[in-house]
């Protein structure tokens, strides 16, 4: 395969066996970003926390994850030395069961600007370290709560992962073949997009408050919330009979036979987004099909056989024949990689988009900033391997510490 450019082919593909791996790159240390200076307290969950804290890491905030003493199960994931989401940050065992472990992260929250969690309702409050509680040793804290359900109502103390928060949101019923069942999107939408993302920005978005002359506040970070608001554009079209019920028969669905995946000769894919005439025709150009010959595209009960037409094309040639036919076109016409090919693109290599520390490779940080680059600079933090630094940083007695760790309430990896 070649570069997406007309003549020049590369010397060696780019998905090669001989490409495997990116050369592993130099650490990124001393770098920080546009929130340094903010300290984070993290406590230590599943779902969009380990995710948000991730994020506000990247952007050179200080970030101590609160780990329990003692492992618990962390659902579908890694150890802490390959969970990537554990980078930019730091690690201190603390057990928050006892009145010294409590008393020591009152301490902590009297240093913090941010303070995520994302435990049922009412489990910060039975431990007594409530918004309420933290609010008076903290007045400007921002104290920010990721849940599926949000804090209230009567799923609040229910169970749930993200397909059970996508269903009940809609998002779910919308993803999937037409005639098939819904398919849940990986668990990006509710956990990473309508939870983590929400929650980061409503915690900047709350900071800026505190630090413009206001105090300190909740925010209640619910996924149902941050999915539906994700959906707002699509709930526009259903109230503006601009939205067809059921999967697989919209343009953004993959129900419009210029808007999904084709799988080629060799059993890979294409995907094509020639959503706008202007991108349609080299793209129909590009199958070797005469636009004018086609049934208008503008009629829904035309779909059916443009697909057919279209599929019949893209099975007499293997994916990267597809790509340099369409290379340096406006058809909008892409080939499907896999997470192991995306790194190797010549896209992601020009932009630098990953990294390699101590031996893992990292999306880098996103958004990029001009002025304050956001680095991957820490590796995934091991559970309480910070302990002592991390604690002390933060302004907890050296001697109050070392009694911690031999009274057992505090803890090192």
């Amino acid at each position: 395969m070649r570069r997406a450019s007309r003549g020049s082919p590369a010397p060696i593909p780019w998905h090669s066996p001989d490409r495997t791996r990116a050369r592993e790159r130099p650490r990124e240390g001393g770098k920080m970003g546009p929130l340094e200076g903010v300290r984070v307290l993290e406590l230590a969950g599943m779902g969009p926390v380990p995710f948000c804290g991730m994020l506000l890491g990247d952007m050179g905030a200080d970030v101590l994850r609160v780990d329990r003493i003692t492992p618990v199960e962390r659902g579908v994931g890694a150890e802490d030395a390959q969970d990537l989401r554990g980078r930019n940050k730091r690690s201190a065992g603390i057990d928050l069961k006892s009145s010294a472990g409590r008393a020591t992260l009152l301490e902590l929250v009297a240093q913090a600007d941010i303070l995520i969690e994302g435990y049922r309702p009412g489990v910060m409050e039975r431990l007594g370290l409530g918004p309420d509680t933290c609010l008076a040793r903290n007045p400007k804290l921002v104290y920010g709560r990721a849940t599926g359900w949000g804090q209230d109502g009567p799923l609040a103390q229910a169970a749930g992962h993200d397909i059970n928060y996508i269903a009940l949101t809609g998002a779910l019923a919308m993803i999937g073949p037409a005639g098939g069942a819904p398919v849940p999107p990986l668990n990006l939408v509710g956990d990473y997009g309508g939870g983590a993302l929400y929650l980061a920005f409503g915690t900047v978005c709350a900071l800026h408050h505190a630090r413009s002359g206001g105090g300190g506040q909740v925010v209640d970070a619910a996924m149902i919330d941050g999915v539906s608001s994700l959906l707002t554009v699509f709930r526009g079209f259903l109230q503006n009979d601009r939205l067809h019920e059921g999967r697989g028969q919209n343009a953004l669905d993959g129900g419009a036979p210029w808007y999904c995946t084709y799988e080629t000769r060799d059993g890979g894919w294409m995907a094509v987004g020639a959503l706008e005439q202007r991108f349609y025709i080299p793209f129909v150009t590009g199958l070797g099909l005469d636009p004018a010959a086609l049934p208008s595209r503008e009629d829904r009960a035309n779909w059916g056989e443009l697909r057919s037409l279209f599929a019949a094309r893209f099975r007499k040639r293997s994916r990267a024949e597809w790509e340099l036919v369409f290379a340096g076109s406006d058809a909008c016409v892409s080939p499907v990689l896999s997470l192991a090919e995306a790194s190797r693109h010549p896209q992601s290599t020009a932009r630098a988009a990953f990294t390699w520390l101590d031996g893992a490779e990292h999306p880098r940080p996103a958004p990029r900033f001009s002025q304050t680059p956001a680095t991957v600079r820490q590796a995934p933090a091991r559970a309480g391997a910070d302990t002592q630094v991390a604690l002390s940083d933060w302004g907890i007695d050296a001697t109050q510490i070392r009694d911690g760790l031999a009274a057992g309430y505090l803890g090192e990896g």
